[in-house]
Parts: C-alpha cells; structure tokens; sequence
C-alpha cells in the first residue's frame, strides 16, 4: 500500500484528501506544519508528499526543499490558491512532481497522484535492475578459481560499498584496472562516472592539467577553459594507474587534494569541491621508493589505506586455462570463428609458460592464437613460438642492468621463486624432492613455498599428501 503524507494548516484540507485518498485504498498520514511533516519523513515511511505551498511559519517549498535532501525520489505535489504564482514556478525548479490549483479538480488530483507513484515505482525498478545487472557483471572480466582470485574478489565485495582509497599492486598485465571498475561498479558511486588515466604516461604539465583542468589562456593553447578528470568524476571514483611513476612536485599536489577534497585548475586562483573515490595502482613497490626518497611518505599512507595485490599469473597456474577459455570464447564472438576448444598438447603449452607479460600476454596469444586457426579446437601450431617451446621466462629476469638500476633484493626473490615453483613441477608437488632438487633443506624450502603462496589451495592438498 503506497503511504502519502499530506501537509497542511487547514484541518478540513487535511480531512477532505485524507478521506478521498483513503477510498483510492492509499495509507494517509498528515501534518498541520513543515516541522511534523519533517518528523514522518525522517521514520522513511513516506511514499509521496502532497503539501499546500503557503503556510504559517515554514512554507511548503521549505519542506520540499528538506525532503528532497533528505530522500530525493519521493515526489512532492505542491498545493497553490493561485494560478501561475512565481512560488508554484519555483517548485518545479526545485523539484516538485506537480502542482494543483485551487480549487482543483478531485480526478486531475487522483490521476497527478497515481502518475507520481507510478513513476517513482518504476524508477526503483529500474534502478534495482541496473544494480542486478551490475552484481552479475562486475566479476566477469575477473576470472579466475583460484584461492589468490578468490582473496581478490571476497576482498572486492568488502571494501566496494565503502568510500575508503584503495592502493591496487601487482605487475603488469595482471589486472588492476579490472579490480578497480569492479569496485566502482560494486559501489553506491556505480551510476556516477568512472574515469581513469595513466600518470607514467604524461609529462608533469599535461598531467596537472588532466588531472585538475584549466582556465583560459593559462598556457599556450589553453584557448577555452577546460574541465579535469577530478571534476568530470564527481560523484564517482577516478583510477590513478602508476601512481608510483609520478614526480616529487605532483606527488604534493595530489596529496592536497587527497587531504582537502578540492582542487584547483591550472592558472586559476578558485577552489572547487571534488566527491570522488580516489583508486590507484602501481607495479612497483612503493614501500621501496619511500625508502629511497622517490615517493612522500604521507602520500604513500594516504592512498594506502586499503591494498589489494594482484597475484601474477605463474601465481595462479590453474586460472591459465579458464583465463584461456574466457579469452577464446571472446575472441572467436568477435571474429566470428567458430573455435570451441583448446587441444590438449597447446594446453599444457599454455600451462608451461612463465607469462611474464602475465594476463595480458596471455590475451595476446589466444587472440593471435583465434586469428590463425582454421579448425575447431586452437592447436599448438597457432600458438606464439616462445609459448610452444614451453619457455620458463627466463628472460623475465634482467641480465644487464638497465639505465635506471634494478631492485637487486626483489630479483632474487622472484628468481628463487621462479626455480621453486619449477621444482615443484618436476617433482609432481613432492616438497621433500623438489627441495633436494635445489639443495635446500626442507624447512626452508616449506618457509619460502608458504611466504610465496607455492602451497595454496588444491596444490597445497596435493602437495602434503605426497609427503
């Protein structure tokens, strides 16, 4: 049953809708002020307002203002004694439904109520269905079965109706867009805008000027003022993706704007208020560069406030073949091949490979893979060369150092990493031998094969078993 609230000073106004209203089969409360309206409002049972517009104290367009604070989709119908008043044109402005004049016709009033109602029900349903579909869809670009996955998406739909900043790791090609639209779909923000940019890509200049937008002629070629991606996602969430590429003097800007919420436009002397959902991603290591002076130490804690970390694809070998499947199934709808399966011997091939390029590289292949193939199934002769000669990625791992130097620590960690998780494949998942395999004792190779999470899930059963 649809509750109407109606407000107004006159008693017998009250009564004469309350009994009309009643007979249409509506639960009718009312109110004699703006203030007794306000208090029914407030218990959120009130599915529209009908108030008159002129009354002692605060008027009816007070309470439409305060109730379209306080729950926007409820309508309002305003009330007015007089044809075509300014105050009746300033509630449309405001926000009113409708408004009927004195005196009014009874079925013009019945038909503005049940048009209001009607509308508001549809568009609870339509935004239910939106925030159906968007459950559906927000994990489907994530795939993955793996306990690693699984830790991403649970974490995901924890954090996702928060307004928390979210720092997203992980090497290249892993994902950490995806992770980001997912939270913002998963989020009250889904219908706002999501807008994203890479901070490594653009010089300092460029990059302000994306970032928080300009005035007219504050530079050369600024020849209209222009919004930044701060302003454009308002309401909603921006992803910042290599966060950690970004320079001392940019670091310091966008920490502001983390601790105020406002920014500024280049060559511009106003502040304007931001509501946005700031979500980054780096593939370094942050913790490093704070060490090493090349990321603030306050900006690091500011946007580190909840961390996801995306496990490289040779982390999470058994999600190759759904990764590879999901792939397939996309590729060949765009091609319109009709490729259904993946042969067993180009699957092990897919199972061999390192993926230094991680899920994306894995992209690149089945879509180059789908392109080549005239059978039913992608055979290893569609496959890249390195992914058939079953390559380790020994070249994921640098043999000269580069301009910018390495980080020696974190190589030989991946490098010991790299060679447990290839003992273990050649031992069948048997810890004792894949230890003796690299002359390692087998309480250490158990410490390093938990630290890098060789142990989890079925691989973690398989493994102790054969023990």
């Amino acid at each position: 049953m649809d509750r109407v609230l109606i407000v107004d000073d006159e008693k017998g106004m009250r009564d004469f809708l309350s009994i009309m209203l009643k007979k249409e089969s509506y639960a009718v409360a009312a109110a004699e002020s703006v203030e007794r309206a306000l208090q029914a409002l407030s218990a959120g049972d009130v599915d529209l307002i009908i108030s008159d517009i002129s009354m002692p104290g605060q008027s009816g367009l007070d309470l439409l203002k305060a109730s379209k604070a306080a729950s926007p989709d409820t309508p309002v119908i305003m009330i007015t004694a007089y044809a075509s008043t300014e105050s009746a044109i300033e509630a449309l402005k405001l926000g009113a439904y409708d408004y009927i004049i004195k005196p009014f016709d009874v079925e013009e009033l019945k038909a503005v109520v049940r048009n209001a109602l009607e509308k508001r029900r549809l568009e609870h349903e339509n935004r239910a269905l939106k925030r159906e579909l968007k459950e559906k869809l927000k994990f489907d670009e994530l795939v993955g079965d793996s306990p690693r996955m699984k830790e991403v998406t649970d974490l995901i739909t924890k954090i996702a109706p928060t307004n928390s900043t979210v720092l997203i790791s992980g090497e290249s090609g892993t994902g950490k867009e995806l992770v980001a639209r997912a939270i913002h779909a998963a989020s009250a923000r889904a219908e706002r805008p999501f807008v994203s940019i890479n901070c490594g890509a653009l010089p300092d200049e460029l990059l302000e000027s994306e970032l928080f937008g300009h005035v007219r002629g504050s530079f050369t070629g600024a020849v209209t003022a222009k919004k930044g991606l701060f302003e454009v996602a308002d309401g909603g969430s921006i992803f910042l993706d290599e966060i950690g590429d970004t320079s001392p003097a940019m670091q310091v800007k966008l920490l502001r704007v983390l601790q105020e919420r406002r920014i500024r436009r280049v060559g511009g002397t106003e502040e304007s208020e931001v509501n946005v959902r700031v979500l980054a991603a780096t593939n370094q290591d942050l913790e490093t560069l704070v060490r090493d002076r090349r990321f603030r130490e306050d900006l690091y804690y500011r946007i580190n406030v909840i961390q996801i970390r995306m496990p490289a694809l040779r982390e999470k070998p058994e999600d190759i073949r759904p990764l590879a499947l999901h792939f397939l199934v996309k590729y060949a709808r765009i091609m319109g091949k009709r490729i259904t399966r993946i042969s067993d011997e180009a699957l092990r091939c897919l199972t061999d490979h390192a993926w230094p390029g991680n899920v994306r590289e894995l992209e690149n292949v089945i879509e180059r893979a789908v392109a080549l193939e005239s059978s039913d199934a992608i055979s290893v002769d569609s496959l890249a060369a390195d992914v058939r000669s079953g390559s380790r990625g020994v070249e994921a791992f640098p043999v000269a150092l580069v301009d910018g130097g390495i980080d020696l620590e974190r190589q030989l960690e991946t490098l010991r990493e790299h060679f447990m998780e290839e003992a273990l494949r050649r031992a069948n998942g048997i810890q004792t031998k894949a230890a003796e395999l690299l002359g390692m004792s087998f309480r250490s190779f158990r410490y390093f094969a938990k630290k890098y999470h060789l142990l989890d899930g079925r691989r973690d059963s398989s493994r102790v078993a054969a023990n």
